[in-house]
């Protein structure tokens, strides 16, 4: 983790670095959390704002959600089961399924509003999209 300001939500803030491996037991001790996607592995200048404002996310959260940088290198893998398909991106998480993804950098009223309605417990957890399934149906004329 090359990214300074990564290096200081970990060294300075304590925040834990979650992978593939790892991510379920982080669900384990806390039914919400924020899941920071960086998009490191590529240079994004809203990286850094993401990284700046993420400790303040937890702190105006305390007490209802726990953080975790998920590794750059294990972005690839975890994407998808959270959808984010933009980076950076902050997901909240119920029960280690995403309810909320905010990418990129956003105005702190939108962050708390969205945080906050995500934390609701009537909040749906988002669905994967789809594929279009197609049946096929064999039938046989005498």
């Amino acid at each position: 983790m090359d990214h300074p300001l990564l290096k200081a939500l970990v060294e300075r803030h304590g925040l834990p670095v979650v992978d593939d491996a790892s991510i379920d037991a982080f669900f384990a001790s806390s039914p919400h959390a924020l899941l920071f996607f960086s998009g490191a592995g590529a240079p994004r200048p809203e990286t850094s704002d993401v990284a700046v404002l993420f400790p303040e996310l937890l702190k105006a959260f305390s007490g209802f959600v726990r953080g975790a940088l998920v590794a750059p290198e294990a972005e690839a893998a975890l994407k998808t089961r959270f959808q984010v398909f933009v980076f950076p991106s902050v997901v909240v998480t119920r029960d280690g399924q995403p309810v909320a993804v905010l990418p990129k950098i956003l105005d702190w009223s939108d962050y708390r509003e969205k945080i906050a309605e995500a934390l609701a417990t009537d909040a749906p957890v988002l669905v994967a999209p789809q594929r279009p399934k197609t049946e096929f149906a064999h039938v046989h004329r005498a």
